[in-house]
């Protein structure tokens, strides 16, 4: 029954949607679920431009970011250890043709932690990668409840990292990922007697895929100076394809529904899916390559571009095959950037602010009933200093839509509110005596 899902999920006449782990996307059902990392919240408030790297704020996205030069005003004694912590939330209308419902969920965004060793800096941390949150109803000609959907669950990554300085200019770094979780999808199906009354028993499918896998990360980072103020930012990163391992379970029962939804099982069984070899498998994860170029004048101003393309038409999975549905290789094209009127104005707070901006225009590599699903946003943030040792406190703003109305499909309308602290120190002081 679920291989059937997708094409009656889009095609709902009317639909109840809830906040659940991360999204409430009816597009997470597909793949892995709706890809939630897509940088900090300083990344994400200049559109999700990630090429600009400095001395307090962590970049998980290019890990030659984990290094850098020392700091002139500590007498080049070093570098902060960084720290981050960042979290979420999302108010969306979803829309048919025909109805539309609201949905808000609350989320942990990421966690890392960036420590210098010299030429080297070594980063780490956790960052939730993918987010399936979903529940769904579909109506008869009657009008009477024919399926329900829900979904949960997702994947997450533990990373690991290093970066090293090859000139003033110039460093490189690598990191690998360990991606973890699990995905839930429940379909139930309502079946009615000849005058259209509800029978006892109705049937239930349910498969759970608990995944693993490692992928890697390099980057590259190069920053010219054009003039004594003004320098060059230019970044590269790249991710090869790889292979999450999938362990799946797949049960179907009779259940009895209450008058509240509660399902209650009956006869349930468990498929035997290891002779169908099907137990175990390989889901085929697309490699993602990104380049970005801009300009800054250091402590003042930047702005810039950067341009990623995800080969998602490689993703596959033996589990699920859905009809009219397929995936196509997918970008992203963002272009922001930020003003700070005084960088070294600390008595004046409003005068150290970062104000952030940015847009961006999103292939997701979804193609459902013909129909290429697209995103587009536009970002405002604010860097807000917290301490003399710039620690600080960044907010965003993301306006966006994705989907579409079209081909019985849904639009998604979201603003998006993130939060995060980036937090330094000073844990590395070389000890001087008189």
């Amino acid at each position: 029954m679920i291989k059937r899902i997708l094409p009656i999920i889009l095609l709902f006449i009317s639909f109840n949607i809830q906040a659940q782990e991360g999204t409430s996307s009816p597009y997470s059902f597909y793949g892995i679920g709706s890809l939630k990392f897509k940088g900090t919240t300083e990344n994400r408030a200049m559109g999700g431009v990630s090429i600009y790297t400095d001395s307090i704020h962590m970049n998980f996205r290019n890990p030659a970011s984990y290094t850098g030069k020392n700091l002139f005003s500590f007498n080049n004694e070093g570098r902060l250890v960084k720290f981050t912590v960042g979290v979420g939330h999302t108010e969306a209308k979803l829309e048919t043709s025909e109805s539309s419902d609201n949905s808000s969920t609350t989320t942990f965004d990421y966690l890392g932690l960036n420590i210098p060793m010299g030429k080297f800096g070594m980063g780490f941390g956790v960052i939730p990668y993918s987010s399936v949150g979903y529940k769904l109803e579909t109506r008869n000609i009657n009008d009477s409840l024919k399926y329900k959907y829900s979904g949960n669950g997702g994947v997450n990554k533990v990373f690991l990292g290093f970066g090293y300085q090859i000139s003033d200019n110039l460093s490189i770094g690598l990191d690998a990922h360990y991606n973890f979780g699990n995905i839930q999808n429940s379909g139930l199906e309502f079946l009615y007697d000849d005058e259209d009354l509800p029978l006892d028993y109705q049937a239930r499918e349910i498969n759970r895929s608990d995944l693993s896998g490692i992928n890697y990360n390099l980057g590259i980072s190069y920053k010219p100076m054009i003039n004594e103020k003004t320098q060059l930012i230019t970044s590269f990163t790249y991710s090869p394809e790889y292979n999450l391992t999938s362990k799946n379970k797949r049960t179907f029962a009779s259940v009895i529904v209450n008058n509240n939804g509660i399902e209650y099982p009956i006869n349930e069984i468990e498929v035997d899916l290891l002779s169908m070899g099907l137990e175990e498998t390989d889901l085929k994860m697309p490699s993602k390559m990104s380049v970005g170029l801009g300009i800054s004048s250091i402590r003042n101003w930047f702005i810039g571009s950067e341009y990623s393309i995800i080969k998602s038409s490689v993703f596959s999975s033996d589990l699920l095959n859905i009809e009219n549905t397929y995936f196509e290789d997918s970008s992203v094209l963002s272009i922001g950037g930020f003003y700070i009127p005084d960088y070294n104005s600390f008595n004046k707070l409003l005068q150290r602010i970062v104000y952030r901006s940015g847009i961006y225009f999103e292939k997701t590599g979804l193609n459902i009933n013909n129909q290429s699903i697209k995103e587009f946003g536009i970002t405002f943030g604010l860097g807000i200093p917290v301490s003399r040792l710039f620690s600080n406190l960044n907010t965003v703003i993301e306006i966006g839509k994705r989907g579409t109305t079209d081909s019985n499909l849904v639009e998604e309308n979201f603003i998006n509110f993130q939060l995060s602290l980036s937090l330094n120190d000073r844990w590395f002081v070389k000890r001087k005596y008189n």
